[in-house]
């Protein structure tokens, strides 16, 4: 991984096809919440498939009511990567990455594999404005998060960047009963 990716450092903004062939940037994805983000092998990975399906079934139903999201990116062409994500049952973006655009970017070709020439696998987790908040190499299996590593990672992510973290917060109170929703996430939005 690039020496500049690291925890605090703001992670690229890739734009690349997802799984529907739209092209889509990290940070429209992101939102204003905190992020999961694979670095995958590839569908050919069992591996991936591993992690992948845990996150499909563990995370993926509290990730949907947590404003959350998750996004994978694989060097995958299209076709594969709709299979990749059919196969798992993943409802987040697979985004598409043949040209290799994020490896090379990244310096996270894994040299190991010359046949498939795949990205070393990794798994970000990222705060609002893609900060990272942590890295993960998976390049073995048990270099990647649980799902466990990664509530836990979400919660400290999710505590700095919601000021309505904590509803005993001095002056929250009053702000809300003022009217003044701007301290309280996805309220007084249209």
């Amino acid at each position: 991984m690039r020496s500049d990716i690291v925890p605090g450092a703001v992670f690229p903004d890739y734009a690349l096809p997802d799984h529907t062939d739209t092209v889509r940037r990290l940070s429209e994805l992101q939102g204003d919440d905190p992020m999961i983000v694979t670095l995958a092998r590839g569908h050919y990975c069992p591996k991936e498939h591993m992690q992948h399906l845990e996150m499909a079934t563990v995370l993926q139903p509290k990730v949907a009511v947590a404003y959350t999201s998750i996004v994978t990116i694989s060097t995958d062409d299209h076709h594969t990567t709709q299979e990749f994500r059919l196969s798992v049952g993943a409802q987040w973006p697979f985004l598409s990455d043949p040209g290799r655009v994020v490896q090379q970017d990244l310096d996270i070709q894994e040299y190991t594999d010359p046949d498939n020439n795949p990205m070393v696998p990794h798994t970000l987790v990222l705060k609002p404005g893609l900060v990272v908040h942590s890295i993960y190499n998976g390049y073995w299996f048990w270099g990647r998060p649980s799902v466990y590593d990664l509530w836990r990672d979400l919660r400290e992510a999710s505590a700095e960047a919601r000021t309505d973290w904590d509803l005993s917060t001095p002056g929250l109170r009053e702000a809300w009963e003022s009217g003044d929703f701007s301290k309280f996430h996805g309220w007084g939005k249209s």
